[in-house]
C-alpha cells in the first residue's frame, strides 16, 4: 500500500534568512512560480509581520500561486502577527494557511519567552483559536520540540489540535537530536496524545549536527505526513533537511518506505539552479543529488563499471533529477575505458597500441593539469605532449583610483600567443580589473566567491586570492597571491579562467573599454 507525504518548502522564510540570502518581491515570486511547478504541497512564502516588503511579497505570492499550491504565512503567537499573516494569504482562498507558532523548551520560556508552561500552553490556543478565523487552515509548531518536556508537549499538542489546529509541526528547531530519539518523539506524541488523529505531523529539523534529512526520514517512518525543507537545504546556520534529498529517498528507497510525494524530480536540477542563481548562494559541488559532482565520475574503476552498466555506481539516473546525463571527469584517477568512450564522442576511434600510446600521453598531462578538456585530448591526439598549462597569461596590470575619481584598471594579457589590452573601470581597482580581463576573453563565467586571506603579517602582507568562476554546470577555483591586492586579484581571476574549457578570446579591438 502507497502512502503519501507532503511536502512544505521554506526556502522562501527559513531559506531566505540565511546570511546573504534576502530576496526581493520579484525573485520571490519567480522561485514561488517554480516550487509550484515543482509540486510541492506548501509554499511558507514568508513572515509578513517581519516588514512591509514581507507582507507584500506573501500577498502577491497568495495572489499568482495560491490556486494551485497551499501558501502560508508564519506569525508568532501574537493577535498582531496573526492579522498580518490572515491579509497576507487571504487571496490564496482554501489555500491559505497560518502557521503560527511558541517555544515549547524550558530554556526558550525561561530565557527567552520569560513566561511559565501554562501561560506559554494559553498563549497558543488563543494564537490557533484567532488563526483559525482567519484562515481555513491553521498550523501550529513548537519551536524548539526536540528539547522540551515530554509531558508538557503533549499536553499542548493536545490543546492546540483541540482549538482547531489541523497540522501539528514538531521542530528539531537547533539540530539538536538523533535519528533514533526523534522517531521516538514522533511516535510517542502520535500513540499518547488523545486527539492526535485529528491533526496530521509535520516536522522541521535544522542540520547543525548534519541530520537534518536523517532526523526528518526517522519523523517520516513514525507515523509524520508532513516535512518542512529547503531547496539545497537553505536556512539558518547550518541550514534545514533539503527537498531534494527527502523526495529522492522516498523515491529511490520506496521498497523500504513505500510512500509517495506529488513533486516532479525532473524540475529538481532547474529550481535548484534558480535558488542558487537567486541568493548567490553556490551549492557545494559535492552536496547530494543537486551538486557539480553528484553524477561526475573520475576514479577508472567508478567510470569502468558506469560504462558498462550505469546502475553500478549510479542508485538513481541522471535524467530523474532534471539532468541530461552524467559527466565523465578526466583526471589522473581516470582509466583506458573513460578516455577511449571520451575520444569516441569525439570522433575518433582508439584501440590497442594506439590507445595505450595516447593514454600514457594523457596520464603524464593529469599529473600536471588538474582539469583535462577536450582541447587538450586532441593535442594529446595529435603527438603533442606540451600542452599549454597558460592560454591566458597576465602580461601587466596598472589600476588607479581615489577618493572622488573612478578607479580604472588597463591590462595586457597573452592569450594563446596574441597580447591583447583592456581597461576597464569600476566600483574599485579589483571590479575595474576584473571587467577590463573578463572584457577579453569568453566565457568569462559568473563570479560565484572572492576571498581575500593575509598570509604573512604586516602591513606589507602577501595577500592570497580565491576566485570562484561557474560557466555552465562547471565550477573552477583560481587562487593568485602578491603584496599587492589588486594585482593577486587579477591572477586569481586568470586562473580560474584558465580552467574554463573552450575558452578563447573575445574578438574585441586593440583598445576596448570593459566598462
Amino acid at each position: 500500500m502507497s502512502d503519501r507525504l507532503y511536502i512544505f518548502d521554506t526556502t522562501l522564510r527559513d531559506g531566505e534568512q540565511s546570511p546573504g540570502c534576502s530576496m526581493n518581491i520579484e525573485e520571490k515570486l519567480k522561485v514561488a512560480h517554480a516550487l509550484s511547478a515543482l509540486g510541492v504541497d506548501v509554499i511558507e512564502a514568508g513572515f509578513p509581520a517581519a516588514s512591509p516588503g514581507d507582507f507584500e511579497a506573501v500577498n502577491s505570492i497568495a495572489k499568482e500561486v495560491g490556486k494551485n499550491t497551499i501558501i502560508t504565512g508564519l506569525a508568532r503567537a501574537h493577535a498582531k502577527d496573526i492579522e498580518h499573516a490572515g491579509a497576507a494569504i487571504r487571496p490564496a482562498g482554501d489555500h491559505a494557511r497560518i502557521h503560527t507558532f511558541i517555544a515549547t523548551s524550558p530554556i526558550h520560556m525561561q530565557a527567552k519567552l520569560r513566561m511559565q508552561p501554562e501561560e506559554v500552553l494559553q498563549r497558543a490556543v488563543d494564537a490557533v483559536t484567532q488563526a483559525r478565523a482567519l484562515a481555513p487552515q491553521v498550523e501550529f509548531s513548537a519551536e524548539d520540540a526536540g528539547r522540551s518536556d515530554m509531558d508538557f508537549l503533549c499536553r499542548i499538542v493536545e490543546a492546540a489540535i483541540k482549538a482547531g489546529a489541523g497540522i501539528i509541526n514538531i521542530p528539531d528547531t537547533v539540530g539538536y537530536m538523533t535519528p533514533t530519539e526523534f522517531g521516538e518523539r514522533i511516535r510517542s506524541l502520535r500513540e499518547r496524545v488523545p486527539n492526535s488523529d485529528q491533526a496530521i505531523f509535520s516536522v522541521h529539523c535544522h542540520n547543525d549536527l548534519g541530520l537534518a534529512v536523517a532526523n526528518s526520514l526517522a519523523a517520516v517512518e513514525a507515523g509524520a505526513r508532513q516535512v518542512e525543507c529547503t531547496i539545497n537545504g537553505l536556512g539558518e546556520r547550518a541550514g534545514n533537511a533539503a527537498v531534494e534529498e527527502i523526495v529522492m529517498t522516498l523515491k529511490t528507497r520506496y521498497d523500504h518506505y513505500h510512500i509517495d510525494t506529488a513533486v516532479d524530480t525532473t524540475k529538481i536540477i532547474p529550481t535548484s539552479k534558480l535558488v542558487s542563481q537567486i541568493t548567490g548562494m553556490p551549492v557545494q559541488a559535492n552536496k547530494a543529488i543537486v551538486g557539480a559532482n553528484a553524477f561526475a565520475h573520475e576514479s577508472g574503476i567508478h567510470q569502468d563499471g558506469v560504462l558498462k552498466h550505469k546502475q553500478t555506481y549510479e542508485i538513481m539516473t541522471p535524467e530523474s533529477v532534471g539532468l541530461n546525463t552524467n559527466r565523465m571527469i578526466l583526471g589522473k584517477h581516470s582509466g583506458r575505458a573513460a578516455l577511449k568512450s571520451r575520444y569516441a564522442d569525439l570522433g575518433t576511434e582508439l584501440d590497442g597500441d594506439a590507445l595505450n600510446a595516447v593514454f600514457a600521453r594523457f596520464k603524464a598531462l593529469a599529473d600536471k593539469k588538474k582539469d583535462i578538456f577536450d582541447e587538450d585530448l586532441m593535442t594529446i591526439l595529435a603527438g603533442d605532449d606540451e600542452v599549454d598549462m597558460e592560454r591566458i597569461k597576465l602580461i601587466s596590470l596598472h589600476a588607479a583610483s581615489g577618493m572622488g575619481d573612478t578607479p580604472v584598471a588597463a591590462v595586457e594579457l597573452e592569450i594563446e600567443g596574441e597580447l591583447l589590452k583592456a581597461t576597464g573601470e569600476g566600483d574599485g581597482p579589483v571590479d575595474a580589473a576584473f571587467k577590463a580581463i573578463k572584457s577579453l576573453v569568453e566565457p568569462n563565467g559568473k563570479l560565484l566567491l572572492y576571498s581575500v586571506n593575509a598570509i604573512t603579517a604586516g602591513t606589507d602582507a602577501q595577500g592570497e586570492v580565491t576566485v570562484r568562476l561557474q560557466n555552465d554546470d562547471l565550477i573552477v577555483n583560481g587562487q593568485g597571491s602578491d603584496t599587492d591586492i589588486v594585482v593577486a586579484s587579477a591572477k586569481a581571476l586568470v586562473a580560474a579562467l584558465n580552467k574554463l574549457p573552450n575558452m578563447h578570446a573575445r574578438k574585441v579591438h586593440a583598445q576596448y573599454s570593459g566598462v
